[in-house]
């Protein structure tokens, strides 16, 4: 969809591995022209790992945009020229210890991505439910918490997840868990991996 708004010129570009910095003055469909930043990063991906009807996280990491740790799932940057399914095993290996072969299923939330601050920047995040197979250990080291998938655990949950959006896919999870759970549907119309895009 194009809006009318035009680039002038870009006075500021600053690159790095992750973010691109960019400051450019527009022209809008009224032909006022304004100063506007963004930056581009790369996309971000989270995973919810599911074992024996519970979530697991890992330990809590610092974050230096906060000044503190947080209690976050696992999760990563998307390197360019990758697809986000593709570094889902390489961040459980990272963050939880385990291999690609503990995975049992792997389901996408969303498969073009959400958009995290559209008017600021064109990062977009992918969310994965991830099975373990029931019988993996995780090492004790890379176990920060644990809450069941019950209403109780969920609740406990966000009330312990600051980061949104940790949060945001949670709760898309959820509520597309919960009501296919709750809701009565003929499943000869109706495909519950519709729900999976």
């Amino acid at each position: 969809m194009n809006t009318g708004w035009q680039i002038q010129d870009k006075f500021l570009e600053i690159h790095s591995q992750w973010v691109t910095v960019i400051g450019e003055h527009l022209q809008d469909e009224t032909g006022q022209i304004l100063e506007y930043w963004r930056v581009e990063k790369a996309d971000s991906v989270i995973i919810l790992p599911i074992q024996n009807q519970q979530l697991i996280l890992p330990p809590p990491t610092y974050r230096p945009g906060l000044g503190d740790k947080t209690l976050d799932f696992p999760g990563g940057r998307v390197p360019q020229g990758e697809e986000a399914v593709t570094v889902v095993p390489k961040i459980l290996q990272r963050e939880l210890g385990i291999t690609a072969d503990t995975i049992s299923q792997l389901i996408s939330l969303n498969t073009q991505g959400w958009a995290i601050n559209s008017s600021f920047s064109n990062q977009r995040l992918f969310g994965f439910v991830v099975e373990l197979k029931p019988t993996v250990q995780i090492p004790s080291n890379f176990v920060g918490a644990m809450y069941s998938i019950n209403d109780d655990g969920i609740a406990l949950l966000l009330n312990s997840l600051t980061c949104l959006q940790c949060r945001a896919v949670l709760l898309a999870w959820w509520t597309k868990r919960h009501f296919l759970t709750h809701v009565e549907y003929d499943k000869d119309d109706w495909n519950k991996d519709d729900w999976y895009e």
